[in-house]
């Protein structure tokens, strides 16, 4: 067969062009594999340098609110409970006072709270609900107006946004007082608070373990007691993450909790000629500008008398409590509820023949359908934990969640709403 020139021409041009279109799809798939490459050094070299300047990864925030439910993150948060395992704190069962911030302006003062410095509420990505931003060189006094009893708990909920450029941080510290017949936001308490009876626990932040806590208190004026330092090492991997401080005071005994850690058990560090009745904060100055540093309180709650579980659970058939903790408008329990759920669980294998159902109960916050079907979740998440961390036999637990049909207490007001949020046992 012979062919023209021309087509020998047009034949070996489509050739070439075909080799050249060839090669420049490989071209682009070595590109495209190259540029993947790259992508995945680049992502590792940014999830090390996060890590390294602390900043808010999926795998470090793990104490942030998520409404997802994925089995990984619900793996996460057990073991955080887990952590836990050594906490021993047990709140009172009758509340004092609460404070969440719920009902202030966000970029607002709260409401009548007092300082001598400056202060706001602001909401955090990654950390639900509101929260008070303290400022260095200023005092807080909180809005309580009612004593505390001489047994007493405390708790609140502490973020700490730091990183270290050479500057010692400024210290914080929080502590509570007798005002006696003097109101519990005189201005006079913003710089003296050892008129009549008082306590203060410090937090000496550092870096590289150097974190240390003390305290002192005072009667009357006069020094009472001062403690040793204790290395609070611990709550320097909960910077940029939620530390949970947990306090008992039983007469003149005090006993901290950092992050579930104990770290003070005194027996005698308190008066006990007055009647505590008000909760403060303070924190120093540094050489530290204000956007460089945050520190954060929530979730603030005074509870008084120790809940007698065996009693109420085995003879009168119902036990209710504050004390389990979940994340906001989740059923996934705050690790700080371990001491509470433990303390139920023993009662539980001391009476091996009861069987109890767990009810879960809202306040009247948000969608009634919803804080139904979240009291549900929170019922069934208490049991899942009974089960599989104590080994509680599931045939002995039932669940059910009330939503917000059964209030104990006022929704109308901030500690109404918290007793109203709540887990109940009832003997079957």
């Amino acid at each position: 067969m012979r062919y023209s020139i021309v087509t020998i021409i047009l034949l070996l041009g489509f050739f070439f062009q075909s080799q050249a279109q060839l090669g420049g799809l490989l071209n682009k798939a070595k590109s495209k594999v190259q540029q993947r490459a790259d992508k995945k050094v680049d992502d590792a070299m940014e999830k090390g340098l996060d890590k390294a300047e602390g900043k808010n990864t999926k795998s470090n925030n793990s104490t942030a609110s998520n409404n997802n439910g994925s089995q990984d993150e619900g793996k996460q948060d057990e073991n955080l409970v887990k952590s836990y395992s050594r906490f021993d704190f047990i709140p009172g069962d009758s509340l004092i006072y609460t404070e969440d911030f719920q009902q202030d302006e966000v970029g607002e003062f709260p409401l009548n709270w007092n300082t001598a410095g400056k202060g706001d509420v602001v909401t955090l990505n990654s950390f639900p609900g509101k929260w008070l931003r303290l400022y260095e060189n200023s005092l807080y006094l909180t809005s309580n107006k009612k004593a505390f009893s001489k047994n007493f708990t405390l708790e609140f909920d502490l973020i700490l946004q730091l990183k270290s450029t050479g500057y010692t941080y400024p210290i914080l510290s929080f502590g509570f007082f007798a005002s006696n017949e003097d109101s519990t936001t005189d201005n006079k308490f913003l710089s003296y608070q050892a008129e009549h009876q008082s306590a203060q626990i410090y937090l000496r932040l550092g870096e590289g373990n150097t974190s240390y806590t003390y305290l002192n208190s005072n009667l009357n004026k006069k020094t009472l007691f001062r403690s040793e330092n204790q290395e609070l090492s611990n709550i320097e991997k909960f910077y940029n993450k939620t530390s949970h401080i947990a306090v008992q005071v039983q007469e003149q005994r005090l006993r901290i909790w950092v992050n579930g850690e104990k770290k003070y058990d005194l027996p005698k560090a308190l008066g006990n000629e007055h009647i505590f009745n008000q909760v403060f904060f303070h924190l120093t100055t540094s050489s530290y500008k204000d956007e460089e540093l945050g520190f954060y309180i929530s979730n603030l709650k005074v509870a008084t008398g120790k809940p007698d579980t065996r009693h109420k659970l085995v003879e009168e058939g119902k036990f209710s409590t504050t004390g389990i903790l979940f994340d906001f408008q989740s059923a996934v329990i705050k690790p700080e509820s371990y001491g509470v759920i433990k303390e139920i669980a023993g009662v539980l294998k001391e009476n091996g023949s009861i069987k109890v159902k767990v009810i879960g109960h809202t306040s009247s916050d948000g969608d009634d359908k919803a804080n139904m079907e979240l009291s549900q979740r929170r019922a069934a998440a208490v049991k899942d934990l009974l089960v599989k961390e104590f080994g509680i036999d599931e045939t002995r637990l039932e669940t059910e969640g009330k939503g917000e049909t059964q209030p104990i207490a006022d929704n109308k007001t901030k500690e109404g709403k918290t007793a109203n949020r709540r887990v109940e046992f009832i003997k079957l």
